[in-house]
């Protein structure tokens, strides 16, 4: 039997995919994957057609804060049943994502990883601010936003052709929402109908990374923030963990990873999971043969996947000498542990596009961050309302 599989993979993750693809289709003789990669940016809107018109594929990736829509149009099944059919137990992951997919006490989807931001630092540059150990971890200030920013300035006067923190200004939303979340704040009230992001905590962060820009240690202009530091022209970047390999494993590029900096209080931060979700259409058989390859996917294709940079959702995986034998895996799953889920309503996207451009006024246009942050409230509150 064919079943088709959508997924927005490019680059090395859709290497990836590929090869976890070719392997369950060698593995046996029942079921055949066909593939289909889109472009990321176009994703979601062609999946969103293709559950709504009936007619698309037999299994899709989704990120987690993408499914509530889906989940909430009965677009997408519940997968508890479908799974004990093929011997697959979603006690086997770990509980934060399969909480993170359920909906009414039922999994709608199969997560297959978490992915959040990691510090990566360039260790020639650190050396030559004076900032690195002798085992070559970094030897930084990062108690507080203040002993930070500091650190930067040192990194600025003793390094001055380099950027000292390459900031993600493109996706300003991730690295604000990366300390908002340190600080303890919440984009939603207890209820869930409201946005609580205009509070003490947010002009908080705002106001340090308005600092860092007025003090020239990070770049408001820089358009491809990922590439100054691949370029060794940045000492510190905030990335994420799928870039591991990119930058890692680049020979003429001096660079290590660690933990983000707990500078607010909290070792809380953004993150987001792929997750495999199986549409309403689709004929029973090709259900089971479609959670078959998700079963497969989840335990045995997890470990090439877990080398791509995600951290893998299936326990065993995750918990093996071999995944933890990969370089700097140790500290992926500490930083796990502290990532933040997007809240469950199906108006996350769009709140999350509203996030991103308002933000972008404050950062890029100069806004002050109190009218900034009215604004920025009001406008979410209107997409929640609507």
């Amino acid at each position: 039997m064919e079943i088709s599989f959508w997924n927005p993979f490019g680059g090395g993750e859709g290497e990836f995919v590929e090869r976890i693809v070719q392997n369950f289709n060698n593995s046996q003789k029942d079921v055949y994957v066909k593939q289909l990669r889109l472009e990321s940016n176009e994703y979601y809107v062609k999946l969103s057609t293709a559950l709504s018109s009936g007619k698309g594929p037999d299994v899709a990736v989704a990120h987690v804060d993408r499914m509530s829509p889906f989940v909430k149009a009965k677009q997408i099944m519940p997968l508890d049943d479908l799974a004990s059919e093929v011997g697959f137990d979603f006690r086997d992951l770990e509980e934060s994502n399969v909480r993170s997919v359920s909906f009414m006490n039922r999994p709608y989807a199969l997560p297959l990883d978490t992915h959040f931001h990691m510090l990566y630092y360039n260790k020639a540059i650190l050396k030559k601010a004076g900032l690195l150990n002798d085992d070559e971890t970094p030897k930084l200030a990062l108690s507080t936003p203040e002993a930070f920013i500091q650190m930067l300035q040192q990194i600025q006067a003793k390094v001055p052709d380099v950027e000292p923190f390459a900031v993600n200004t493109p996706y300003f939303q991730e690295p604000f929402l990366n300390m908002y979340y340190q600080a303890g704040g919440e984009l939603l009230d207890e209820s869930k109908t409201k946005v609580n992001i205009h509070n003490e905590k947010s002009l908080r962060v705002l106001k340090f990374y308005q600092q860092i820009y007025a003090s020239k240690l990070s770049d408001v202009n820089d358009k491809a923030p990922w590439d100054t530091f691949h370029n060794g022209k940045a000492a510190l970047w905030m990335g994420g963990v799928w870039e591991a390999g990119y930058h890692l494993n680049e020979s003429s590029l001096p660079a290590g990873i660690m933990p983000l900096p707990a500078l607010f209080g909290s070792s809380m931060q953004w993150g987001s999971s792929h997750t495999l979700v199986i549409p309403t259409y689709v004929s029973k058989d090709k259900q089971r043969a479609a959670m078959a390859f998700m079963s497969y996917f989840s335990k045995v294709g997890s470990m090439l996947w877990g080398q791509a940079g995600h951290v893998p959702a299936n326990r065993a995986v995750l918990q093996s000498q071999a995944y933890k034998q990969l370089p700097y895996r140790k500290l992926f799953i500490e930083a796990q542990h502290g990532v933040k889920f997007a809240p469950q309503t199906d108006k996350y996207a769009t709140m999350f596009t509203t996030l991103s451009e308002e933000l972008q006024s404050i950062v890029m246009g100069g806004m002050d961050p109190e009218e900034g942050l009215v604004q920025l409230e009001k406008k979410m509150n209107s997409v929640l309302a609507n």
